[in-house]
């Protein structure tokens, strides 16, 4: 029940946070980084990318039957726009894992530096239990992980009912990974991660999905609105903006949490530490009965 509050209580200053203005810019400065990067990407292979997908959906066996089915159900045109389709599925886990990875590697830091100011957890000693490399091998290897699972799911992705439930649980499953690693990583230590991360597991990964639900908002319109396909330059830039945002806002959401946890842990550790020192020092005086 405890758990809950805080879980609770951290969402609620995150949510206040995600306001201000240095979280705005926070939020800009990785959605600049990504749409430029993938702008250019997408600019350059466009034509290319549709022709290869195109001619692979038309004469492969294991894809041929998805354009049969669509023309079978009525959808004529198919062929017009599942190429298109399934392009924008391909860059939809690529541009969020990699705004995900660049904002945990490059802005998470700076949330948490921020965060630790305030008077709640001013006291907080610095452990420095990860590092840089640290850091950059987990956040690495944890995106691997997750593009791994995403191209294996990714042929169910475009049913209806899949599409609203695999991207929260691959994004949430990845944002509690990433979060927590670069939150604790420079005030606790390798013992007190651990020990967090165990502890708090079902809650964690709690907050990573209700994250990722949030994130799957634009992710469900990009694959079900024929809109997106239209204006998918405008509409992309928009969602990765959206995406970068509820980032910023989970990264809020676990800095309070976690910082507020090991908090606790390290008040409960000099609670137990002192009752020891003291039942020590009472079996050592000598006894004047």
């Amino acid at each position: 029940m405890e758990d809950l509050q805080q879980v609770i209580k951290s969402f609620g200053l995150a949510l206040v946070g995600t306001m201000h203005p240095r979280m705005m810019w926070l939020s800009l400065r990785p959605f600049l980084i990504v749409s430029v990067l993938w702008g250019c990407t997408i600019w350059l292979t466009w034509t290319p990318a549709l022709e290869m997908l195109s001619t692979f959906l038309t004469t492969s066996m294991f894809t041929s039957w998805i354009q049969d089915g669509l023309i079978w159900a009525g959808f004529e045109n198919a062929r017009a726009w599942i190429a298109p389709l399934f392009f924008v599925m391909l860059l939809i886990p690529l541009i969020c894992i990699s705004l995900l990875v660049l904002i945990a590697f490059t802005t998470v830091p700076a949330i948490v530096k921020t965060v630790v100011r305030q008077s709640a957890y001013k006291d907080l000693e610095c452990k420095r239990g990860g590092g840089l490399l640290g850091s950059l091998f987990y956040t690495l290897w944890s995106a691997l992980i997750c593009l791994a699972l995403v191209m294996l799911t990714l042929p169910v992705w475009w049913m209806p009912p899949l599409v609203a439930v695999l991207p929260p649980l691959l994004w949430g499953w990845l944002t509690m990974r990433l979060m927590s690693y670069d939150v604790l990583a420079k005030h606790a230590s390798v013992e007190e991660c651990h020990l967090l991360l165990e502890k708090y597991r079902w809650s964690l990964l709690s907050m990573g999905i209700v994250s990722g639900l949030l994130g799957a908002v634009p992710t469900f319109f990009w694959a079900t609105s024929a809109l997106a396909l239209v204006l998918f330059p405008v509409v992309s830039f928009i969602a990765v903006w959206i995406y970068s945002l509820i980032f910023v806002f989970a990264a809020l959401w676990f800095s309070h949490f976690l910082l507020a946890a090991l908090k606790e842990l390290r008040r409960e550790e000099l609670e137990k530490a002192l009752t020891v020192e003291t039942r020590v020092i009472e079996s050592e005086l000598p006894y004047h009965g």
